[in-house]
């Protein structure tokens, strides 16, 4: 993972051989420093500037979506880091490391909401690519109508599928790439259209009440960090495991939130100077970045935007196929990429040619999703705090072992902390969410139509219920687990290995 370890040394590259099986001292390799390619690449699109749009959609000003953007995107990458430190502690996807929280099949549920949040990110990546291909073209004079999507969403979709195909290796080399040429011709866009940011327009927008920072607040920590933790551990798996806990903490939240922390800043100067462009983005979030620019540079842009988005989707479609496997479907991992690569492309000709409401759909997608893995992930990092003990690799396996095979309490946590948290957003903008905020009402929140409705505040429930019910009642579960023996090595096959 340094250079001959990112894939490079020398080796031909092949189908990873890994799935869901434990990674092996001898191909442990690298440090905690080299986490920080792969999410920076993944992080690093053009799309966090058009965070700066849906941030000030809230109705708050461009302090408060500067504080919001900030706080929002480094506290969910700090619980990444955190989650990544079990990687390293347990060699194994994320996916199977909380089968210790969950039991071996308990552990199912969550790894199914995670199947859904993940092939959900590819596809949205996917197909913004598809449309920024598409109106980067049209400005050209060379197509943008139904055909060049079509050819664009097969080139965009070929690439993703690919990288998730080959795995790790490739993925390596492809993020490191992705970060040089993304990082140094976004500062190019960046210098391009710094004129068009106008301070007087910035500063001129009015502040918004609390209740609408808060909203802006969690909706910075659903799209960023929230929308990857579920898949924080599968790179750092492969680190030595005497690596620092810190460092896989540092680089992690370091490497993640670094791009979209400057990206934001843009974003948010660049919507607040023209309330044209910010009505723009909310349709076309990458398309609409286009239009201030000069023509010469559209082709760089299409290369920048494209990429900055596939090497989102390359990680996500990894993730996605290894989540499918910890959800019990028995198939090389390969080929769970490959089904989730046929689902991403046709939720991507949804969204690309079916739908011109993206970002309401897009928000409910996920403050919807965030729930769930905001309790699961509340009830990851308690039992991973709880642990003195390094994972027992081989019982992450077997039902009979001493993860069980379905813990009722964490089940149960999650489950409720879900329940309430559904209970505290709302998503009116996506009408087949509409049975959403059934709490605010009963709770004296002014129900779905009062000043918290858009708060979202059932995403910071659901990880604060999962979180403390853990640490309140696991300990003694987790303690059990600690006092035996090492078991016996896996003697049976592993599922996707």
């Amino acid at each position: 993972m340094d250079s001959s370890d990112r894939g490079a040394g020398g080796r031909q590259l092949q189908v990873e051989v890994h799935g869901l099986d434990v990674i092996g001292d001898a191909e442990r390799k690298g440090t905690p420093r080299t986490l920080f390619w792969p999410w920076f690449g993944a992080n690093v699109s053009i799309l966090g500037l058009s965070y700066g749009s849906f941030a000030l959609g809230f109705g708050i000003s461009f302090w408060q979506a500067l504080a919001a953007g900030v706080i929002g995107i480094v506290f969910s990458f700090l619980l990444c880091g955190f989650v990544a430190v079990a990687g390293k502690r347990g060699s194994a996807p994320t996916m199977v490391l909380s089968r210790a929280a969950y039991g071996v099949r308990g552990n199912r549920l969550p790894s199914v909401v995670s199947w859904m949040l993940t092939v959900g990110w590819e596809t949205v990546l996917t197909a913004l690519a598809t449309m920024a291909t598409a109106t980067v073209l049209d400005r050209l004079g060379w197509g943008g109508g139904t055909g060049t999507k079509v050819v664009a969403l097969i080139v965009v979709g070929a690439l993703v599928v690919v990288g998730g195909v080959m795995g790790f290796d490739l993925i390596m080399r492809l993020q490191t790439v992705i970060t040089v040429v993304t990082g140094v011709l976004t500062v190019v866009y960046i210098g391009l259209v710094a004129d068009h940011i106008h301070w007087s327009a910035v500063s001129a927008v009015p502040s918004g009440s609390a209740q609408e920072f808060i909203g802006a607040l969690v909706f910075m920590m659903t799209g960023f960090g929230l929308g990857w933790v579920n898949a924080a551990a599968d790179y750092s798996r492969y680190l030595p495991r005497d690596s620092s806990g810190r460092g896989v903490v540092g680089w992690t939240a370091f490497g993640a939130s670094v791009a979209p922390l400057l990206l934001l800043v843009f974003g948010l100067l660049l919507a607040g100077s023209s309330t044209e462009l910010n009505t723009a983005i909310a349709a076309d979030p990458i398309g609409a970045l286009t239009t201030i620019l000069p023509t010469w540079f559209l082709i760089p842009f299409a290369a920048v935007a494209v990429l900055g988005l596939v090497g989102g989707a390359v990680l996500d479609i990894y993730s996605s196929g290894l989540a499918l496997l910890a959800a019990g479907l028995r198939v090389p991992r390969y080929l769970a990429a490959l089904l989730d690569g046929v689902l991403m492309i046709a939720g991507s000709i949804y969204i690309v040619f079916l739908t011109d409401d993206f970002l309401g759909q897009f928000i409910g997608f996920l403050t919807t999703l965030g729930v769930p893995v905001a309790a699961w992930c509340g009830v990851m990092l308690a039992d991973l705090l709880l642990r003195r003990r390094d994972y027992d690799e081989a019982d992450l396996f077997r039902t009979s072992g001493r993860y069980g095979d379905v813990e009722p309490l964490p089940l149960l946590l999650t489950l409720a902390a879900t329940a309430i948290g559904w209970g505290l957003v709302t998503n009116t903008a996506a009408g087949w969410l509409e049975w959403q905020g059934y709490l605010l009402g009963p709770l004296g929140l002014g129900g779905k139509d009062g000043s918290w409705a858009y708060a979202n505040l059932g995403v910071l429930a659901a990880l604060a219920l999962g979180f403390l019910g853990t640490l309140a009642l696991g300990r003694g579960r987790v303690r059990t687990q600690e006092a035996g023996p090492p078991s016996r090595p896996l003697d049976v096959e592993v599922p996707g290995a």
